[in-house]
């Protein structure tokens, strides 16, 4: 049994150390042919097949995923060598895998942080090869793919190379990456190179880390953590198969020469044939596609000099109520403003703020769910820039920042939700770097506008489960609208919508947008006519990457080009009964159910007599 960070801890340290031991042994008898050293290992390896029967407590999963491939790697070289490992006993230790380590690991645990997955893929990769079980090794493989919230490589390793644990600390950082890439290692020896896939996102992400490690700071989305910074020993391997596929990641072997040291394991069990593969590895390159996106560090753009300043803890509805119509600007000083009651928007302003230190933040105590709405249906020319729009319960960061996310959230709370029941009644609105998170209702809804542009936006984490429900709520929706850019957005991370939703539009238009890691479709697509996507990254989304749904006429003049479609759950694009639909120039990579799923609309029943 063992707890949260490991208290209490009622044999899972003993577990731990047994199986680092017996993995040791086996390596030292391998490499000495002293016959003592198999002994000791293989009388490790029979003591807990005789003795483990169960896994419990709030940690039963993680202790398993990190003891169980340690325990198979030493059983794998007693077996094809002379140990003497009797064959009864290699019935034993595989019963227990499959009577202890696979019941436990065997749902995975995607909704802890990625550290957990990465470990538990690794063990079950592990076990598979040992039991010989292939359809237990495509499962791990598949869920390494795909698997939903923090839970596959490409929720861990954003395209940037961030990681989705950068914010928590760099020891968790680093326990994740070596989880992730000793999966792939073991994926490596039976024929699966996950090492090159998504233009090497195990390096790109490597690199990330180890830069951070080394002193630099990248961009992140987030607060970097300065805590638990000492290199772990897990870098070795990595940079030395991807030394020997030709590809330089010199911040991942600064990490690794600086380990070497004291390095142990990972320096016997690196080293590669030098060997060059048939095709050549692409080189890790940071995508630039919707990065960076939302507010950032300093504001984009030069305030007036006439512009009325709100400092933090001063009301804002006054200032915005007697600004109306003036075409003024009003700035908002660094610093959260937490407002008593949703921010009633008014036509012929400006509100800016300084980047991210500019927090809106709509009060709990209200009892109110949206943070900004339209005042009235006729609102006219309004510009949102440069700040951030804070949906969930609190605005200071825990120290598990994923402790807090929206997907664990209990409450009920919106974004900027702008609605008029006449097409076209809002007019000439700009939404533009700014960041909107955390809301469990939609991140950004526009209903029944005119000439809209989201310029530079980041909608993350936005669309839960909530009434009315999963899948009705979105990082952004637009519905009865036209006339719409969305240009250089992250649109990511929905825990149970998508990144768009669009319903019932008319010519829009989304290009070198990031809509990635979406509980359920990357871009989803409704009854709307002239749409045209061009230069997206559309990553990792729970089902399909784009889908264009039939409801009752479906949807007529789909453009989409020169996008990269990769690892999406169902299909790249699927499409049922769209008319004039033009796909061309596109990249795909890794979907899930195939490429392009084109159907014609449902047949309709006839009438009954």
């Amino acid at each position: 049994m063992r707890g949260p960070y490991g208290k209490p801890n009622i044999g899972g340290e003993d577990l731990r150390k047994g199986a680092e031991m017996a993995y040791h042994c086996a390596l030292i008898w391998q490499l000495t042919g002293d016959r003592k050293y198999a002994d000791q290992s293989i009388a490790i390896l029979n003591a807990w097949s005789a003795t483990l029967q169960d896994f419990d407590f709030n940690d039963a999963k993680l202790i398993a995923g990190l003891t169980g491939h340690v325990f198979c790697n030493a059983a794998e070289i007693l077996r094809y060598s002379s140990s003497g490992w009797k064959p009864a006993d290699q019935d034993a230790f595989k019963r227990m895998l499959r009577t202890a380590y696979y019941p436990v690991l065997r749902y995975y645990y995607p909704q802890a942080n990625g550290n957990w997955n990465g470990a538990i893929i690794q063990s079950l990769l592990a076990i598979a090869v040992f039991t010989d079980d292939r359809k237990l090794f495509d499962e791990a493989i598949h869920n390494f793919l795909h698997a939903p919230v923090n839970g596959s490589i490409f929720k861990y390793f954003y395209p940037s190379g961030q990681c989705q644990e950068t914010m928590r600390d760099q020891g968790h950082v680093q326990l994740g990456i070596g989880q992730f890439a000793g999966a792939a290692q073991i994926a490596y020896t039976q024929g699966v190179d996950l090492f090159r896939l998504a233009g090497a996102r195990m390096a790109l992400g490597y690199e990330y880390s180890a830069s951070i490690l080394m002193g630099q700071r990248p961009h992140a989305y987030g607060v970097i953590s300065e805590r638990a910074m000492e290199l772990r020993d897990d870098f070795e391997y990595v940079y030395r198969h991807y030394e020997a596929m030709g590809i330089d990641l010199p911040w991942t072997k600064k990490c690794a020469d600086s380990i070497r040291a004291r390095a142990h394991r990972s320096v016997l069990t690196s080293v590669r044939q030098w060997r060059r593969p048939t095709v050549p590895y692409p080189v890790p390159v940071v995508s630039k596609i919707g990065y960076p996106a939302g507010a950032v560090e300093a504001a984009a753009a030069t305030t007036p000099a006439a512009a009325i300043v709100v400092e933090a803890g001063m009301p804002v509805q006054p200032v915005i109520d007697r600004a109306a119509g003036s075409g003024a600007t009003i700035l908002l000083k660094r610093g959260v403003h937490t407002i008593p009651a949703p921010l009633r928007l008014k036509s012929g302003i400006t509100i800016a703020g300084e980047g991210l230190g500019t927090i809106i933040f709509l009060d709990p105590a209200s009892g109110q769910r949206d943070a900004m709405t339209n005042d009235i249906d006729s609102l006219r020319g309004i510009t949102i820039r440069d700040l951030v729009v804070e949906c969930g319960n609190r605005t200071d960061v825990p120290s598990d920042p994923n402790s807090n996310r929206s997907y664990r959230g209990g409450w009920n709370r919106g974004g900027i939700i702008l609605r008029t029941e006449q097409t076209g009644s809002i007019r000439d609105i700009t939404l533009e770097r700014i960041t909107v998170r955390n809301a469990t209702y939609n991140g950004v809804f526009i209903n029944g506008a005119a000439d809209v542009r989201i310029l530079h936006c980041d909608f993350n984490e936005n669309g839960g489960t909530v009434v009315p429900g999963p899948r009705l709520q979105h990082n952004l929706l637009i519905s009865h609208s036209k006339r719409i850019e969305i240009s250089g957005c992250r649109l990511s991370t929905s825990p149970a919508g998508c990144g768009l939703s669009v319903d019932h539009c008319e010519a829009l238009s989304v290009r070198d947008c990031e809509v990635s890691r979406n509980g359920w479709d990357g871009i989803l697509v409704a009854e709307s006519r002239n749409l045209r996507f061009t230069g997206n990254l559309i990553e990792a989304n729970d089902r399909h990457g784009m889908n264009a749904e039939w409801l009752h006429n479906g949807s007529a003049g789909l453009t989409v080009t020169d996008n990269r479609i990769q690892y999406n759950t169902g299909c790249g694009l699927r499409a049922s009964d769209v008319k004039d639909w033009i796909t061309s120039r596109n990249r795909f990579e890794g979907n899930g159910k195939g490429v392009e799923c084109i159907s014609p609309a449902p047949v309709r029943l006839g009438q009954r007599d």
